[in-house]
C-alpha cells in the first residue's frame, strides 16, 4: 500500500478545513465557490514545506482572492480560522502545523518510518509581482520578463468616428436595418446595430536612467520594450541630462538583444538629471511626432538638478496637448513617501496621477489605469 493510502481521512479532513475558511470568506462578502475550493486544494498540495503555515497562507491567499480588496477580509477569515480569533464564533479546533497540508509523496526515514511529505516545486510568482525591482536577481528578472509581456497589450484606447457592426452596440444602424428587410418582405424583424471603432490611443513612455534610477531602469526599459513590442502608436524616450528616442532599438522580439541596443545609444545613462530639459526637447523635436490626445507616463524617481520653474513650464505645455500625464515614481511605494523633492513639487499641480513604478503589480495597477474610458 502506498503511503498516501497509509492516512486515510487526510484528503478529506483538509476538504472540510477549507469548506471551513471559505464560509468564513463568504461571510465577508468574498466570493468563494467550488472552483476556488479546488484551487486552494491543489496549491496546499505542491508546497515545498507542508509544515510552513506562512507558504501555506500565501497559497491560500493567491487561489481565494480574486481582488485586491479582498485581501483585508482574508486576513480576518486567516486569523479566525487558525485562532478563533472571533469571539462570537466558535474556535476551529487546534491546527497541527505539520498537519495543515496533505501529504502527496513521501520519503522513508532512517528509522524505517515515514519522513517529511516530499512535493512539486512551488511557483512564486504571486510574491515576484510585490518584490520591489531594486531587489532583483538575474532569476527573478527573467520570470519577470515573460510576466511583462502578458500585460502589455493592455493599454489606452479611443473612439473613432468610423461605425462598425455590433451585436450589442447602442446605436440602431438604420441602413442595414433596412437591408436586411429586404429578404423578409419590407419587415424589419431584425435591428442591425453599430458601434464607434475602437483603436490604441497613442502611448509615450518617458524613462530616466540617470544613477538616482540605476536599481530601477533595468525592468522600466524592460516594460517599455515589452509595450513597444506589443502594441501600435507607441513611442519610446529615455533621458539623463538629455532626451534620445529609443524607439527603433526597443522594438523585436528578443527582449534582452533590444535592451543592449537601447543600452548602446543612451551615452548619458547613469548620469546627472535635468527632466525639465527632457521634457522640453520632448516638446520641440518630438511634439508633431507624439500628436494630440497621447497618454505621456514619464518613470522618474523626481530627483532633478535643473530649474523647477523649467520643468514647471514644459509639463504644463506637454499637458495641454496630451490626454493625460502619469509619473511614475518607485519612491511612492512607500507609504511615508509625500512629493517633496524639487522636480515633484514642480512637477505634481500639472500630473492626473501619480503612481508606484517599482514592482510588477504597480504597472499592473497602470495597466488598469490606462485601460479606463474616462482616463
Amino acid at each position: 500500500m502506498s503511503e498516501r493510502g497509509s492516512r486515510p481521512g487526510t484528503g478529506s479532513a483538509l476538504t472540510e478545513r477549507l469548506g471551513a475558511l471559505c464560509e468564513l470568506l463568504r461571510a465577508r462578502e468574498v466570493r468563494v465557490g467550488t472552483g476556488e475550493l479546488l484551487a486552494a486544494h491543489r496549491a496546499l498540495q505542491v508546497l515545498p514545506d507542508p509544515g510552513d503555515v506562512i507558504l501555506a497562507r500565501l497559497a491560500l491567499r493567491s487561489t481565494l482572492c480574486s481582488a485586491r480588496e479582498h485581501l483585508a477580509a482574508f486576513d480576518d477569515a486567516w486569523m479566525q480560522w487558525q485562532h478563533g480569533a472571533d469571539p462570537d464564533a466558535a474556535a476551529p479546533p487546534a491546527v497541527d502545523e505539520a498537519t495543515l497540508l496533505p501529504c502527496t509523496a513521501s520519503a522513508s526515514a532512517p528509522d524505517g518510518g515515514v519522513s517529511a511529505p516530499a512535493v512539486a516545486a512551488w511557483s512564486d510568482d504571486e510574491l515576484l509581482l510585490d518584490r520591489d525591482f531594486a531587489a532583483y536577481d538575474e532569476r527573478d528578472r527573467a520570470a519577470a520578463l515573460a510576466l511583462l509581456r502578458r500585460g502589455a497589450t493592455r493599454g489606452p484606447q479611443r473612439r473613432t468616428r468610423r461605425v462598425v457592426p455590433s451585436r450589442r452596440g447602442h446605436r440602431i444602424d438604420v441602413r442595414a436595418t433596412v437591408r436586411a428587410s429586404c429578404r423578409t418582405g419590407g419587415e424589419p424583424f431584425e435591428l442591425r446595430r453599430s458601434t464607434h471603432k475602437l483603436e490604441p490611443r497613442p502611448l509615450v513612455l518617458v524613462a530616466d536612467v540617470s544613477g538616482s534610477m540605476a536599481p530601477y531602469a533595468l525592468m522600466l526599459l524592460a516594460y517599455m520594450q515589452a509595450v513597444v513590442t506589443a502594441r501600435r502608436r507607441v513611442e519610446a524616450f529615455a533621458f539623463a541630462t538629455r532626451l534620445t528616442r529609443i524607439t527603433h532599438e526597443l522594438r523585436g522580439r528578443d527582449p534582452e538583444a533590444a535592451l543592449r541596443r537601447a543600452d548602446a545609444a543612451l551615452r548619458d545613462a547613469r548620469g546627472g538629471t535635468r527632466i525639465g530639459e527632457a521634457v522640453g526637447a520632448l516638446n520641440r523635436e518630438y511634439g508633431r511626432l507624439i500628436g494630440r490626445g497621447s497618454v505621456v507616463i514619464l518613470l522618474s524617481d523626481g530627483w532633478d538638478r535643473g530649474d523647477p520653474l523649467l520643468l514647471a513650464d514644459e509639463l504644463a505645455r506637454l499637458r495641454r496637448c496630451a490626454k493625460a500625464l502619469i509619473w511614475l515614481n518607485p519612491l511612492a511605494a512607500d507609504p511615508r513617501w509625500e512629493p517633496l523633492t524639487r522636480g515633484m513639487v514642480a512637477a505634481s499641480p500639472h500630473l492626473d496621477q501619480i503612481l508606484p513604478g517599482n514592482s510588477l503589480r504597480s504597472l499592473g495597477a497602470l495597466a488598469s489605469l490606462l485601460e479606463l474610458d474616462d482616463l
